[in-house]
C-alpha cells in the first residue's frame, strides 16, 4: 500500500493535461463583470444641447410669459409687485385658464432654500402651467468667445 509519495514511480513522465480551472475562474469573473456593467452602459441619457454661440432667431409672435421673483427672505413678487400665497395662486389660475402654454419665468435669489422653489413649481403645475423657466444672471467677469464671422 502506498501512502502519499513515499515511493517514487519507476519513471517520471511530464504532465500532458492542461489545468483549465484557473481559465474557467477568470472567464466566470469576466462574465459577471459584463452582466453587471451592460445595463449601466445602455441606460445612458443622450442629450443634444443647444449651442450658445449661434444667435437665436426671433419668433414672429412674442411668447406669453409671467415673471415671478423670490427674494432671500422668501417673499414672492409678481412682476416686481409683492404678492401673498392666496393672490399668487389666484393669478396663476387665471393665467392658466387664459393660456396654459404661458411660460413661468422664475427668478430666485441664491439664498432662497430649494424647498421654497419646489413649492412654487408645484403650485404652478397644480393650476395647469407646465412651462417653467429659470432665469439667471450671466456670470460676471467671464470671458466670452467672439461670435464666428461668416
Amino acid at each position: 500500500m502506498s501512502f502519499g509519495r513515499l515511493e517514487k514511480p519507476a519513471r517520471s513522465e511530464p504532465m500532458s493535461d492542461i489545468n483549465v480551472t484557473p481559465l474557467v475562474d477568470v472567464m466566470l469573473v469576466l462574465l459577471v463583470i459584463f452582466i453587471i456593467t451592460a445595463p449601466l452602459m445602455s441606460s445612458r441619457l443622450e442629450l443634444e444641447l443647444p449651442k450658445a454661440s449661434e444667435p437665436v432667431a426671433a419668433s414672429a409672435e412674442p411668447e406669453a410669459f409671467i415673471s415671478i421673483s423670490v427674494d432671500p427672505q422668501g417673499q414672492v413678487f409678481w412682476d416686481e409687485q409683492p404678492v401673498d400665497a392666496a393672490t399668487l395662486k389666484q393669478r396663476l389660475t387665471q393665467t392658466a385658464q387664459r393660456d396654459p402654454e404661458t411660460e413661468l419665468q422664475l427668478r430666485a435669489d441664491t439664498a432662497v432654500p430649494y424647498g421654497r422653489v419646489v413649492q412654487l413649481i408645484g403650485l404652478a403645475q397644480s393650476v395647469g402651467l407646465s412651462r417653467i423657466g429659470f432665469v439667471a444672471d450671466p456670470a460676471t467677469g467671464a470671458t466670452t468667445a467672439p461670435a464666428p464671422t461668416r
